[in-house]
This record gives C-alpha cells, structure tokens and sequence, in this order.
C-alpha cells in the first residue's frame, strides 16, 4: 500500500481569507481521523509571517532603541526592497531543507503546510513560485482559499488584535496596506486555463481552489468541515494523477 499523506501542501490566499483557520481546524482533528479524510497526517508548518514580523521588530528595535538605520522597512513598515518578498520565499526553502537535514525520511511522518499570500504589486504568485526549488515542486499541492478584496479587508479587520500583532490568528494590516499590497491579485493569471494543475518551471503541480467567499473558516466548524471534505480528496486525486509529473 502507498503512502497515503501529502508531502507540501502550498496554503495560499489574500490576507484574512482563512488560512490560518483552515490550519488551526487540522491542528484540532485528531491524527488518524485527519490521515483517514484529508491525507494529513503528522505536520508542520512554514508561515512567512512570524519572518517578516521579526524584520518589523528589529527594525522597531535600531530605530527607536539603538539610533540606527531600519534594515529591511520604512518608518510607514514598507518594505525597502522589493527583493525582500523573495527572499521570504527563500528562507522557506532553507527552513523546509532543515528538515529534510534533520529527519530521515521526513515524508514517511510529515506532510509539511507552506503558506504566504502574496500580491501583484510584490510580484505576485508568479515570481513568488519561481523562487521554489524543483523538488518541492515536484512533491507539492497548491490549495488557493479564494475571497475577493472586499472579503479580504473585512475580515483582516475583523481579526486584528492591537494587542497582539505578533499572532497567527490575531495579526492585521491597515485598510491602506491591505488595499495596496493584495487589492490586485495575479492568482487567475499564475494558475492558467488548465483546472487541475499549475505549469511551473516545466513541473505539473496539482491545485484547487477552496471557495470563502461565505466565510465557513470563522466559528463555522461544521461548514469548514464539509467543505474542507468537499475539495481536499479531489486535490490528492489529483496529486495522485500528477505526482512528479
């Protein structure tokens, strides 16, 4: 019998769409029942936030503590460089590659879940996929929550916790950002014609797209539930269709 768990499961969507709760909805469904209805076994995750977060801190920190100059943002928390959303990518690479390091047979235990949004004025999915290293892409499935900007702003407001800015669940952006770093999006371009699967450096990488629109992610387990049971099968039959391809 094969194996039957995911190896990379890409997460991607604009800010607030539900990632994060889709992933907190995993953490709780017990092991085997999560094996059992959505090929997830044991995993770990790779988020680029808590990332970008700590360049924020440490700018925060040889700005208004040491009197030096900010590394990585402006005083207004922009980045400086547009480089820099790649270079995120790229340090989710060097984190997943520590694992393979660490842990024999990693894929035997783990699926591992990346996530990161991102949007066409940074780039894109587009360039942000091209900073992902052929073998990954090989083992990876792409799930898209989809929302429009509108959804998107709604609830990034709704989640924010002043207090807690640093938070998975918790953290937000000003309406200003929001609306300049995800109101254009390059997902329907990136993901092409093709309804099964994304072409990226010539590599078939199996997708699909989670609707959110109706917000089943917020307080809504039972919803999340039927659909996360609606979309994810149909992902591993695709990676099954597609592996390596």
């Amino acid at each position: 019998m094969g194996k039957n768990t995911f190896d990379i499961i890409f997460l991607n969507a604009r800010p607030g769409a539900g990632k994060s709760e889709v992933i907190d909805f995993f953490k709780k469904t017990p092991v085997e029942e999560r094996k059992k209805l959505f090929h997830i076994g044991e995993f770990e995750e790779i988020d680029d936030f808590p990332m970008l977060w700590t360049w924020f801190e440490e700018d925060h920190i040889l700005e208004k503590i040491l009197g030096k100059p900010r590394l990585h943002s402006t005083e207004d928390a922009y980045f400086k460089h547009p480089y820099l959303w790649h270079l995120l990518i790229e340090r989710i690479c060097l984190e997943y590659s520590k694992k393979l390091r660490d842990h024999e047979n990693y894929h035997d235990k783990y699926t591992n879940i990346i996530e990161f949004s991102r949007g066409a004025e940074h780039g894109g999915y587009k360039e942000a996929y091209e900073h992902i290293n052929e073998d990954m892409l090989k083992k990876a499935v792409i799930l898209y929550v989809n929302v429009s900007f509108s959804e998107s702003l709604r609830k990034n407001r709704r989640r924010f916790n002043p207090n807690k800015p640093d938070s998975i669940l918790e953290h937000g952006l000003p309406d200003e950002k929001v609306e300049k770093l995800y109101k254009e999006i390059d997902w329907e371009e990136f993901k092409g014609k093709n309804p099964e699967y994304i072409e990226i450096k010539g590599i078939k990488v199996p997708y699909i797209v989670f609707e959110n629109e109706d917000d089943v992610t917020t307080n809504k387990p039972d919803l999340l539930e039927k659909r996360l049971k609606e979309v994810i099968p149909k992902l591993w039959e695709l990676k099954s269709k597609y592996s390596g391809a």
